[in-house]
């Protein structure tokens, strides 16, 4: 009986590490990049959270110790399957990484001075520029959604531009005036 019970549990780990594998395997320039794939597997195709928890796990992630898609991998994978979860979606999502770095280690130190691998590393930072500022795009669509997001939105954007201020710092000042915001507006009935 107990392993009927546990085939779906190990179907449910093997895929959240096969996804977050791919994800891992997809991504290149870093936690940044990786939010529009995140968003297309985890949100869209797997619909294991909503572009809001994306958001508020990125966030989070931001702010916690450690790489921000190790974190939200982390996150999504506790919500789906507790604990084993977040180890199979953090073990998924290193694993590419693991394995193309070590191959790259052990290659790289004769090729990172050939132009052709220079230029195309030119190319990958372009290509993962633009894939961030779709994830931008797309999460203002979501996220700044009237009068005082915009200002949040503003104010942390000026604050980020302008000062030195640690990411954290920002999180936590906007979710306070989040509260806020929420909490007048509730006294007013809106």
């Amino acid at each position: 009986m107990k392993r009927e019970e546990n085939k779906p549990r190990l179907r449910e780990l093997g895929e959240l590490f096969w996804t977050f594998a791919r994800v891992g395997a997809l991504t290149f320039g870093g936690g940044y990049a990786m939010l529009p794939i995140l968003q297309r597997e985890v949100v869209e195709r797997k619909g294991w959270a909503a572009d809001e928890e994306l958001t508020d796990y990125y966030a989070i992630g931001q702010c916690t110790p450690g790489v921000i898609a190790v974190n939200t991998a982390t996150f999504i994978g506790r919500k789906q399957a507790g604990v084993a979860g977040a180890a199979a979606a953090t073990l998924g999502v290193v694993f590419p990484s693991l394995v193309i770095i070590t191959a790259i280690a052990a290659l790289l130190s004769g090729f990172a001075e050939v132009p052709a691998v220079k230029h195309a590393f030119s190319g990958i930072r372009v290509c993962v520029c633009v894939l961030i500022l779709n994830a931008v795009v797309k999460l203002w669509k979501k996220t700044v959604v009237d009068l005082p997001t915009l200002l949040i939105f503003l104010a942390v954007l000026v604050l980020s531009v302008c000062t030195k201020l640690s990411p954290v710092i920002f999180v936590l000042c906007a979710a306070a005036l989040g509260i806020a915001v929420k909490a007048l507006e509730g006294r007013r009935g809106v």
